[in-house]
């Protein structure tokens, strides 16, 4: 028997819905169905690109069984309650919303209505942090840092470098070590362009965040030490690095001493791929078999509860910290 197709739609096309909707269309036993966009011009240019119909937001809620919600963050409870009401399965990008409060309505009318909800956290796809995550059961882990850093942004980043940025590292880093956090740091500065956090888990591991939208250099990966081992992640090339039996040494060079540090480098394979298509496709198989996916609303506001006091930690009249 021929499996029925899902009719998904995009609420939002900017920089990133754009990609909802080229995934969704690439996805087997998935129709897109509509985008719709506050721009008619973007809404007709991406429909057009993507062989697909420019819509108003109600019609495609009207028509889809599932939508990606993309739209500024201070939107995102007032589109996806108006999807979850018509019984539509909604995928929403992070942040989940701008205030908790907002955030466990939305979780209560998906659980009242029966529909599943997922949060964007994209880098739960991705390869390499999946690689990561099985990794770290096994290590006994004393830290983790974290690196998320780059230039200014040309998209609307009205949601702050923590709600931008940095969200992503905290549900990474949740995930991972799969304990509560008990202790919140964090301090800012460049009108809070650049920010770092510490957290203390429950466990007593310690987590390093950084995030920045001033640093010309773009890096994103983290790095777990471990009792026996370091672990190295590049997030953009999706790679995994792990480092044992560190043995430090001096050595005579042409009658100078000299030092030199060897460990034995391990490169486990990790099978590259896109992380919103495995998003999409989860979300997709979640609507499909009536499952929990795998990135939940609750998982959405435990990260924005974390980064909401990062936030206000990083609040002070201090001008030198401020500046």
């Amino acid at each position: 028997m021929t499996e029925q197709k899902i009719n998904a739609g995009v609420i939002g096309v900017g920089k990133m819905g754009q990609h909802h909707a080229r995934v969704y269309k690439e996805i087997p036993g998935v129709r897109l169905t509509g985008i719709a966009d506050a721009d008619d011009d973007r809404a007709t240019q991406i429909a057009t690109k993507y062989g697909t119909v420019p819509r108003d937001r109600d019609e495609v809620i009207d028509r889809c069984d599932v939508v990606s919600i993309a739209v500024p963050t201070r939107y995102h409870h007032e589109v996806a309650s108006e999807a979850i009401d018509a019984g539509v399965h909604v995928l929403i990008e992070k942040p989940f919303v701008r205030d908790l409060q907002e955030g466990r309505d939305l979780v209560n009318k998906a659980r009242e209505q029966d529909v599943r909800l997922q949060v964007g956290h994209i880098e739960r796809f991705n390869p390499a942090v999946q690689a990561v995550t099985d990794i770290v059961t096994d290590l006994d882990v004393i830290a983790v840092d974290v690196r998320r850093l780059g230039p200014p942004v040309d998209r609307d980043s009205k949601d702050g470098v923590v709600l931008d940025l940095m969200i992503h590292d905290i549900d990474v880093l949740t995930a991972i070590m799969g304990s509560d956090i008990s202790d919140v740091t964090a301090m800012s500065t460049r009108d809070g362009n650049h920010v770092t956090a510490q957290v203390e888990f429950a466990n007593g591991v310690v987590g390093n965040l950084t995030a920045s939208r001033v640093t010309q250099e773009k890096i994103r990966d983290l790095a777990v030490t471990a009792e026996d081992c370091r672990v190295n992640v590049d997030y953009e090339n999706q790679t995994v690095q792990i480092h044992r039996h560190s043995v430090p040494e001096y050595y005579e060079s042409d009658g100078d001493l000299r030092y030199r540090h060897e460990s034995i480098i391990e490169r486990p394979t990790i099978e590259n791929g896109e992380p919103l298509r495995e998003e999409l496709e989860a979300f997709v198989t979640a609507v499909r078999e009536g499952t929990e996916p795998p990135v939940s609303g609750e998982d959405g506001l435990a990260a924005l509860q974390i980064a909401r006091q990062i936030q206000e930690r990083t609040i002070t009249d201090d001008p030198v910290v401020r500046r």
